[in-house]
Parts: structure tokens; C-alpha cells; sequence
């Protein structure tokens, strides 16, 4: 009798384990959908705070859906995407003819989408005096031509210090281009080695000023704090979002061209009318198709909820209508 009891345990735990492949198999095939299973994304570490937003709703959505996600230089996200090891990549340029030449030849086709535009805004220690630059005088700052704050008006500061978050990245990338006409940064250009230690830097620093997006420093910069329950209800509802306001930790720089006279800050009213100088374009890439959850995710930042997201950090989504407001006399 009992060696019967053990062949009939020994049978329910042979079943048990055929079951349990069984649904191993069942949920792999249900993986290769556009709302389930896993895939990675590379984003260019400038935008991160926006990128973990669009992740933790798209994930509380679509709960059996799962973004892997890594945050490295620009160039680092598109070699991972050139050498097939990532399907998406998020990056402040287009993918080239060249690039999509490449990636054809390799039997993927990617796909491409402007998701945002992001301004580039400059912030001092609200201890510093400064209140607004033209063009000329940030591109004499970065380039180390204008070394210290007394060559720009009389001032009691000393040595100019710039800094960004890595050398490396779209940041410096953009400077150069934008500003510099392909030149190179000055020595008095540092990397911080993170978006948060330019913050630090600049707080604790009355002659630092820092280069950052400007998702980074509005008052909405506490939604990435908030639980993704919160944060996934607010842009899931039918209610409109509403864009952020500049934080009050530091003190953000107006800009202004050189033939103008009026100076802007980057609020998302002066991103969408161009009056404020200095902005980028933000890309979404793909080679995922529109049945694997990398497209999946692709459909979704593109899409209404995805840009509510951005509305949301402070910057301009590319397709989404804004409502332009007056702010101050800013």
C-alpha cells in the first residue's frame, strides 16, 4: 500500500511538473506580444528622469510588460543599437541614412519619431548675482574665453566654473555644435559624472554654473518620487496635465539672442514660441516591430499617454497640443 501511495505521489509530481513546462511554454508565447514580456532600452543619461517616468507607467499598465533599461552616453546608446544588442534607444539626434542603411543590411528596420524638445538650461547658486546671458556670453563661458565672472560685468566672483554631467555626452555634444561652431570646450569645463552632482555642485558653489535639460530642474522634478500608482492615475485619466514650473533650489539663467533684447527662461511657453535660444530635439528609435513589446513601448511614448508624461517633466512634447499661458514677465 505505501509503495502504491509513493507511485501515485510520484505520478502528481511528474504532472505537476509537465503543467509547470506546460505554462513556461504558454508564457513564453505569450511574451512575443506588444504588451507583454521583456526587452531593453538604451537612453542617453540627459533625459533619464524623464525615460524612468515613461517606463514606471508603461509597467503599471501593462503589468507583464518589462523594460529593461540602461542610461550611458549618446554614442554609447547608439553603437548598442548598431550592434544589434538593444532594439531602443532614446538620443538627441535622428538616426542617419547611413545608420538606416546599416541596420537594413542586418535585417532590421528601424523607426523613428521626434517624442519631445528639450531646452538646455543654465543655473548658478542663487547666491551669484547673475540674471541673464546672451548667446555670445555663454559661448565665451564654455569655450573658456570669458574665464571669470569679473569678464563678464563687474564682479566680485572669481573663476568661472562650468559644468555638465560627463564630457562625453549630448550636452558637451551640443555646446560645441550650437555654440561653438564644432570647437572645443574650455578647461574650465568639468564633469560632474552625473545630473545630480551638478546640482550638488552648483548648490554648493557660488561661482559654478550648470549645463543641464531642462526636465531637471522644474518643480515636477518631486513626480519622480511619487509612487508609480500616483504618478501612472495622473496621466491615465481623462483630465488634462498640467506643465511644470522652475524649481527654487537654484537660480535659473535667462537667455537671450544677441540681436534681442529680451531675455527668456526655459519654461515650456518659451520652448514652444522658440523665444528661448537654446533647445534640442529628443528622438525615440526602434528597430522592434509593432508586435514585440520594444514596439509596443515605442507606440506608447509616442502616443497620448506618453506625451502627457513629458508635459508633465517640463518640456515641449512633440505631439501633443499645449496650452500657452502667460508667465510672469518671464
Amino acid at each position: 500500500m505505501k509503495a502504491k501511495s509513493t507511485s501515485i505521489l510520484a505520478a502528481v509530481a511528474a504532472l505537476a511538473i509537465g503543467l509547470g513546462a506546460t505554462s513556461c511554454l504558454k508564457y513564453e508565447k505569450k511574451a512575443n506580444t506588444s504588451t507583454t514580456g521583456t526587452t531593453t532600452l538604451v537612453c542617453d543619461n540627459t533625459f533619464q528622469n524623464i525615460m524612468e517616468q515613461e517606463v514606471d507607467v508603461f509597467e503599471y499598465q501593462y503589468p507583464d510588460a518589462h523594460i529593461l533599461a540602461r542610461y550611458a552616453t549618446q554614442s554609447e546608446a547608439f553603437d548598442s543599437l548598431l550592434s544589434l544588442n538593444t532594439k531602443t534607444i532614446v538620443v538627441s539626434r535622428d538616426i542617419t541614412p547611413e545608420e538606416t542603411r546599416y541596420l537594413k543590411s542586418k535585417r532590421r528596420t528601424p523607426r523613428s519619431s521626434k517624442i519631445a524638445v528639450d531646452a538646455v538650461a543654465f543655473i548658478v547658486n542663487p547666491a551669484n548675482p547673475c540674471e541673464m546671458l546672451t548667446l555670445k556670453e555663454v559661448a565665451d563661458i564654455v569655450s573658456g574665453r570669458s574665464p571669470q565672472w569679473n569678464d563678464l560685468s563687474p564682479s566680485k566672483l572669481g573663476e568661472i566654473q562650468v559644468v555638465l554631467d560627463q564630457k562625453g555626452s549630448s550636452l558637451a555634444t551640443f555646446m560645441r555644435d550650437s555654440l561653438l561652431d564644432g570647437g572645443q570646450l574650455g578647461s574650465n569645463v568639468y564633469a560632474a559624472g552625473s545630473i545630480p552632482e551638478v546640482f550638488r555642485i552648483v548648490e554648493e558653489n557660488v561661482n559654478a554654473i550648470g549645463v543641464l535639460g531642462v526636465s531637471w530642474i522644474t518643480s515636477d522634478m518631486g513626480s519622480a518620487d511619487i509612487s508609480r500608482d500616483s504618478l501612472a492615475q495622473s496621466v491615465l485619466s481623462d483630465d488634462p496635465v498640467m506643465g511644470a514650473s522652475l524649481t527654487q533650489r537654484v537660480k535659473v539663467l535667462k537667455l537671450r539672442r544677441n540681436d534681442e533684447v529680451t531675455a527668456y527662461k526655459p519654461y515650456q511657453q518659451n520652448i514652444f514660441d522658440g523665444t528661448y535660444p537654446l533647445f534640442r530635439q529628443m528622438y525615440m528609435i526602434t528597430t522592434g516591430h509593432s508586435g514585440s513589446v520594444a514596439g509596443g513601448f515605442y507606440s506608447f511614448v509616442t502616443g497620448d499617454i506618453g506625451q502627457k508624461i513629458i508635459m508633465k517633466t517640463g518640456i515641449l512634447p512633440a505631439r501633443m497640443r499645449i496650452q500657452v499661458v502667460q508667465v510672469g514677465n518671464d
